[in-house]
């Protein structure tokens, strides 16, 4: 982005200059998304309720929208009236997902329906929308304390969990396809509790978990309003509460067991025991402590972009080749580009630090990239091909948190800035990141 500079005795303007919309004179380039347009999905969902009933899985599906509706039933989501005067509805549909497991085969069918809250308007039919979630760098420490005193790590996941929400505003709704009432056809869903897609839905259900698992005697941590304590004698358990995921973490498995028994009682859960997989992230255990891999996501990602074959790099970054801004204006394969390095800081960010580097710094052209881009890329993709393996490991023996960070530094005749770049570890790494630096 240019920056131009103003004169400010120079702004005002006369009405007839007002008065003339202002043009860009940028030139305007279609971007170049390359010859095999193909766009690139880690898994394939069927799009619509029409698509669910026709396909060679329909039972499967069926089966998963009728769970869906047999809870937002259960839970008294809305009752049917007729539209009042003067207010509109917001529409809904149906979101069809195969939730795989860590090895890609199918788990479950889910089928979730949605209120289409890009309808809705604030100050009318929401107004605060902000929930917190607990950051990953905060599981990796439970983990790790999980790791040095051998304690049990299980976890639960709430079924249909926004819909335990409780709604402050008046919120209409057409019928969902498929279930229309039959002889009322003509009236709306008048909201009681919270759903899916509403933008409050996220904050309605924090509040609703919030308060409930306070009332039995846990304490939140005012640091990450996702992460609760409780210590009951000489026992502790800690719960982190990831959107619908929660992990408990206690000195004892009585404790773990108390607990869960709560949140049945509360909840509709689904109670997964020790747990194996957490946000795609597999735990390895061993008897020298906890490993965190996402070896499955990489082989995925290396299977959908075509990297099977390719010859293997040593390394993900080539420190003598230099990367400048595409000046021809015409970029090559762009959407494709974007993915990649899109399913790449994911993994930067979870368990793959040794391309944290790369990615930030090829992450800065992905609204335009050339052949040199492309090339150093595909360099990245190679080096995790034969790095598949590689996982974070956090050990048994008592650690102390320790910070590392060092910066290039650039003569005043370069091309390019300077980086950064900083690791806290605890045991293994734990928060890192790598940027540009600011001249």
């Amino acid at each position: 982005m240019t920056t131009v500079g103003v004169n400010p005795s120079s702004t005002s303007l006369t009405h007839e200059e007002l008065d003339e919309p202002k043009r860009s004179k940028r030139a305007r380039v279609v971007k170049d998304f390359g010859s095999d347009f193909v766009t690139y999905n880690i898994e394939d969902h069927p799009l619509t309720f029409k698509d669910v009933m026709a396909s060679s899985e329909a039972k499967q599906w069926k089966e998963a929208v009728k769970s869906e509706m047999d809870s937002i039933i259960f839970n008294g989501t809305w009752k049917l009236v007729d539209l009042p005067l003067g207010c509109t509805t917001i529409g809904c549909k149906w979101i069809f997902k195969k939730k795989l497991k860590f090895d890609g085969s199918v788990d479950k069918f889910k089928a979730r329906l949605v209120a289409k809250g890009f309808k809705q308007k604030e100050g009318i039919d929401y107004f605060d929308t902000y929930s917190p979630v607990a950051r990953l760098t905060i599981i990796q420490v439970l983990i790790t304390i999980a790791s040095v005193y051998s304690l049990p790590i299980h976890q639960m996941d709430v079924k249909t969990a926004f819909l335990y929400g409780e709604l402050e505003e008046e919120i209409y709704m057409d019928q969902p396809e498929g279930f229309v009432a039959h002889g009322n056809e003509r009236k709306v869903c008048k909201l009681v509790k919270s759903l899916y897609g509403l933008k409050q839905a996220p904050k309605q259900w924090h509040e609703k978990f919030d308060k409930t698992i306070l009332a039995f005697g846990f304490t939140v941590n005012e640091n990450d309003k996702c992460i609760y304590c409780k210590v009951k004698g000489d026992k502790i358990i800690i719960l982190c509460l990831y959107v619908d995921d929660i992990l408990l973490i206690g000195s004892s498995v009585d404790i773990i067991t108390e607990t869960k028994s709560f949140l049945k009682n509360k909840f509709e859960m689904k109670d997964m025991g020790e747990a194996d997989v957490i946000l795609g992230i597999k735990l390895i255990r061993s008897t020298d402590g906890i490993a965190i891999s996402q070896s499955q996501y990489v082989e995925k990602i290396i299977e959908n972009f075509g990297y099977q074959n390719s010859r293997i790099a040593k390394m993900p970054y080539d420190s003598f080749v230099a990367l400048f801004k595409n000046k021809s204006g015409i970029s090559v394969a762009q959407l494709r580009y974007s993915q990649i390095i899109g399913s790449l800081q994911y993994l930067a960010n979870g368990t793959r630090p040794d391309i944290s580097f790369s990615i930030s710094k090829l992450a800065r052209y992905t609204s335009c990239p050339d052949r040199t881009h492309w090339s150093a890329l595909d360099r990245v993709l190679r080096y995790l091909k034969g790095t598949v393996s590689l996982a974070i490991h956090y050990g048994i023996f008592t650690v102390v948190l320790e910070g590392y960070s060092d910066a290039s530094w650039i003569a005043k005749n370069s091309r390019s800035n300077g980086c950064s770049g900083y690791v806290f570890t605890l045991g293994g790494a734990q928060s890192l990141g790598s940027l540009q630096n600011r001249l």
